[in-house]
């Protein structure tokens, strides 16, 4: 749905309220990101344990659980928990993905910036 008010009929108490919430978005998103690259930083280091001991990249045992665990989260939250578990589906695949490289790539130096 498209509106014909130009920015300039805005009410300016409207128009700071929407900064305002903005500006809390850009945070959470910013906390988002921060949280990302530091849960990559120690699946690095998952990564290169297995590749020490040869164990696969891959834990489905542990993945269904923690869907089921992020599910129940989200719930409680008032998330959808089909949109959480779509989340750390593509979160998941990404950290195999890093897996299979690391055990690829013979790297086990156990180096935590997963370099």
């Amino acid at each position: 749905m498209t509106s014909n008010t130009s920015p300039d009929a805005v009410d300016p108490a409207v128009r700071e309220e929407l900064a305002r919430l903005r500006d809390s978005i850009d945070n959470i998103d910013a906390a988002v990101v921060h949280m990302l690259a530091e849960r990559f930083k120690c699946t690095q280091q998952v990564g290169h344990l297995k590749a020490r001991h040869q164990l696969p990249p891959a834990d489905p045992a542990r993945e269904a659980r923690q869907i089921a665990r992020l599910r129940t989260l989200a719930e409680n939250a008032k998330l959808d928990p089909a949109f959480a578990e779509k989340f750390l589906n593509f979160i998941i695949a990404e950290v195999i993905r890093h897996h299979e490289s690391i055990a690829d790539t013979g790297v086990t130096s156990g180096d935590a910036s997963g370099s």
